[in-house]
């Protein structure tokens, strides 16, 4: 499996071919590794792709019209599939995954979906992950894409010790999800805030799921309040935060579409969030993460 490195004065990155998973940020003036190492006994992935789907379907299964196809894993197959490197320089990559038999067996669309790395110009720190998805297809195509990377905490900090800040917001709605991996919005309760800011630890469930309100940032903090990591994620209806309670990282999630709701029926293009592309279009997504020092 090949692995690309980008780099700049400051940061080095490796991007794997399979998943187009970025799968290490390596701080040079901090001598630290800033992404989970993907330890298969706890949670064997870095900042895996989410695609076509986010979450799981009822019974792993989904419908089209009156057709069943089965999709029995979670958040889709693009993970777990090797894209081409179609263009690489110094700072940049970007690499694509095109449909083929295999992938129509369990998702009939024609879909191009390219993804971009790339590390910002003048802020060394700052590095921007670009999506474009494409129907190469003839009919209307639906689909979710979402972003799952993993954050290591500071040297010497427990993630239960982080906070976690929404900066501008003083209270937010949030669900969690079931054991089985579906989505509870009947259960949804308000995160109250202090200085933007909440425990990781606080009560509420291992995922919290914030839906509809157009989440600008979102940050991982030092006990004392400074900023870690800072997601930005503006375009995106849906962000997320998990942590597998077995391991010492935190996950900041950015989605386009979700899990299905606990006893889902419907069809494909009735689930919550769902992303549509008519015949020919193309989507551009972006959102970009900073590492502090």
């Amino acid at each position: 499996m090949a692995v690309h490195i980008l780099e700049n004065n400051v940061l080095r990155l490796r991007v794997a071919d399979r998943g187009a998973e970025l799968s290490s940020v390596y701080d040079k003036e901090l001598s630290a590794e800033r992404l989970w190492g993907a330890d298969p006994a706890v949670w064997n992935r870095h900042a895996p792709i989410l695609f076509p789907f986010v979450g799981r379907v009822v019974g792993g299964k989904y419908r089209i019209g009156e057709r069943e196809y089965e999709m029995k894993t979670q958040h889709g197959f693009a993970r777990d599939l090797d894209f081409e490197c179609v263009e690489e320089t110094a700072d940049s990559l970007s690499q694509l995954l095109c449909a083929d038999e295999k992938t129509k067996a369990l998702y009939p669309f024609d879909f191009r979906l390219l993804v971009r790395h790339r590390l910002d110009a003048e802020n060394a720190r700052l590095l921007h992950i670009e999506w474009e998805v494409r129907n190469a297809g003839e009919e209307t195509m639906f689909y979710s894409i979402g972003g799952h990377p993993g954050f290591l905490p500071p040297a010497g900090v427990n993630k239960e010790d982080c906070l976690i800040g929404f900066p501008g917001r003083d209270r937010l709605r949030y669900f969690g999800a079931s054991p089985a991996g579906f989505g509870l919005p009947d259960g949804e309760k308000t995160l109250s805030l202090r200085d933007s800011c909440a425990p990781y630890a606080a009560d509420v469930p291992e995922t919290w799921i914030f839906e509809g309100q157009r989440i600008d940032r979102v940050q991982i903090l030092r006990p004392e309040g400074i900023p870690w990591v800072t997601l930005h994620c503006g375009e995106f209806p849906i962000l997320a935060v998990w942590a597998n309670s077995a391991g010492p990282f935190l996950c900041l999630e950015p989605w386009f579409g979700r899990c299905d709701d606990e006893g889902f029926t419907g069809e494909l293009s009735e689930k919550p969030y769902v992303e549509r592309l008519g015949p020919g279009e193309a989507k551009e997504i972006h959102y970009s993460i900073e590492f502090h020092a």
